[in-house]
């Protein structure tokens, strides 16, 4: 006879109760964990005793360090004239007719009343210079990361003294890298709508294709889907497709007189009607907050307006850490004990006026660290690329620094880090510096070589594309061919990307353009020549970080010796996004108006 084993039956009411408990216990463990990680918060990171990098400037160093002092220098006056031409937006007649005929606060006066302080990330600033259309100062308007009541937010604001607040190509790109940011690092966004809408002359530009104007609403309404809370203020014209801005934010504010909403404005109304109707009677402040109800705040005037948009940022559901009171001396002992044993200032002429001029890279991050200090990774394998782990204002980061040609070894050693940092959840910071030209194949050595390194490459882009974590490039001399990608170039979509004045940017160097034409033309010497000649002088023009910037190929050129600061404010504004309390939202019931 056989037996089997007892089994155990259980009624519905049981079942039910067994269910109960499961969901009981889940229900538990997921309380457990959010208390466990809102106690983590709380915790001090884990103390670090990494080494000192003594990298002071030895006799040896003088001569290079001289030469790219000077070469420094001379960028250091075109970044400043630059500057200055920015800051003056459209110029004197269009400053005066903004302020005095149509009484309005400039776009820099505007922020002053919005943000906390005067100290926020401005992104692109040189956008828009030296265009095939001209000169678009700032690209007609101000973008960038500035803190609201202590919470770090994009804002995008026009400037109507630039070619009357007209959006030009330059313009939608600008705006649409901002709302970029705002996506990757999960930033509530502050439009300061003051545009006329599209020039015209360039429309197939600016409107039909997918990164064009049409992807600004398409963005409004994913980050509405993501949670990430948008505000509109409209100060001046919002006219035909900039009407749906203040239309598709979560909340918009409107100051009298001042501010207006419509697809066609009185002029065209008279054109296609015959009747005449003023501006505000159109598409006014009291129009729409009064009538059709587009606006949920009315401002009677521009200071109000700001005001009103402080507190909408204050019901955000963000909780920001408290900060630690901590008495005078210890405070200064801690910055001391934080700031790195070199002079900043120092950066300038260690700033490669050519690939030729570049210093060992270790010099650089001595001079970015906290107490310069490093712990590296593979210090004795793949030299040419120096990675490791340091801490920036507190923030630990994972730094890939180029410290010559990437080669074989140095491609697999970077691969492997960058997935160790992934692993982790550790920020990865690039120093981008890569060699001027790709390496000939002039032997069947060279050949096996090459294509090792390719394969190595391969495996390093692989790592660097997939890598979940926050990616700040820093491009610190060249930015040349596929080694850029690999060193997370533009295309490879790190959260910020900036370029020091001396940087370079291009397929191959400046003087390489002999590794761009074919090796067997059969041109005579004398024209072969010439036209190297000729690509040298394009590369040498199209290479400048100016130029870059001035087409939105990065997120603004800053001075080597802000770049601590610069990286200090990209690490706080990503680590925000941990505060925000819910970010996921439940299916709810469909309500039908």
């Amino acid at each position: 006879m056989i037996e089997y084993p007892p089994v155990l039956v259980l009624c519905d009411t049981q079942i039910t109760d067994k269910i109960l408990c499961y969901s009981l216990a889940e229900q538990h463990w997921k309380c457990s964990v959010r208390c466990v990680s809102s106690a983590a918060r709380k915790r001090r990171s884990l103390r670090s005793a990494f080494p000192v990098l003594e990298q002071p400037l030895q006799p040896i160093h003088q001569h290079v360090y001289e030469a790219n002092l000077r070469n420094s220098n001379a960028c250091h006056k075109k970044f400043i004239e630059l500057r200055e031409k920015v800051r003056k937006g459209g110029g004197e007649n269009a400053i005066a007719r903004h302020t005095q005929r149509n009484r309005k606060l400039l776009v820099r006066d505007r922020l002053r009343l919005l943000l906390d302080d005067e100290d926020f990330l401005e992104l692109s600033p040189f956008a828009g210079l030296g265009l095939p259309y001209g000169d678009i100062p700032s690209a007609g308007c101000l973008t960038g990361i500035g803190r609201i009541n202590g919470l770090w937010c994009v804002f995008i604001a026009n400037d109507a003294t630039v070619k009357g607040g007209t959006a030009y190509p330059i313009t939608v790109k600008k705006q649409l890298r901002a709302q970029e940011v705002a996506i990757q690092n999960r930033l509530p966004c502050v439009y300061l709508v003051d545009s006329g809408g599209a020039f015209l002359p360039l429309q197939s530009e600016i409107f039909p294709d997918k990164n064009q104007g049409g992807r600004t609403f398409y963005n409004e309404a994913i980050m509405s889907a993501m949670k990430i809370p948008q505000v509109s203020v409209v100060c001046g014209s919002c006219t035909a497709g900039g009407a749906y801005i203040p239309t598709m934010a979560e909340e918009a504010v409107m100051v009298h007189r001042i501010g207006t909403i419509f697809l066609g404005g009185p002029p065209l109304v008279k054109a296609a009607t015959g009747e005449e109707v003023t501006p505000e009677d159109l598409g006014g402040a009291r129009l729409h907050a009064e009538v059709s109800g587009c606006v949920d705040h009315f401002a009677w005037e521009e200071k109000e307006a700001y005001d009103y948009t402080r507190n909408i940022i204050s019901t955000l559901n963000f909780q920001l850490p408290e900060e630690e009171e901590e008495d005078e001396e210890k405070m200064k002992k801690r910055r001391a004990e934080e700031e790195p044993l070199y002079s900043s200032e120092e950066l300038l002429g260690l700033a490669p006026q050519s690939y030729h001029y570049s210093l060992d890279v270790k010099m650089v991050i001595s001079r970015l660290t906290d107490g310069s200090r490093f712990q590296e990774f593979k210090a004795r394998y793949g030299t040419t690329l120096v990675t490791g782990f340091a801490k920036i204002h507190g923030h630990l980061v994972g730094i890939v620094a180029n410290n010559g040609e990437l080669s074989y070894q140095a491609a697999l050693k970077g691969s492997h880090f960058v997935q160790l940092c992934d692993q982790r959840d550790i920020p990865l910071l690039f120093l981008q510096n890569t060699a001027p030209t790709a390496a000939l194949t002039l032997s069947i050595t060279q050949a096996e070589i090459n294509s090792n390194r390719l394969k190595a490459q391969g495996s390093m882009l692989s790592a660097v594309a997939c890598a979940s974590v926050p990616k700040i490039t820093m491009v610190i001399g060249g930015c040349y061919g596929a080694d850029s990608y690999a060193m997370c170039g533009r295309a490879f979509d790190p959260n910020f990307l900036f370029l020091w004045p001396n940087a370079k940017v291009s397929l191959t160097a400046p003087g390489h353009a002999h590794s761009l034409l074919p090796p067997d033309s059969e041109q005579e010497e004398e024209e072969k020549k010439k036209q190297e000649d000729n690509f040298n002088r394009r590369l040498k023009e199209e290479s400048s970080a100016f130029f870059s910037s001035g087409r939105l190929w990065d997120d603004g050129v800053i001075l080597p010796q802000d770049t601590r600061k610069v990286l200090r404010d990209c690490l706080d504004i990503i680590k925000q996004q941990q505060y925000q309390l819910s970010t996921e939202k439940l299916q709810s019931t469909l309500l039908r108006m």
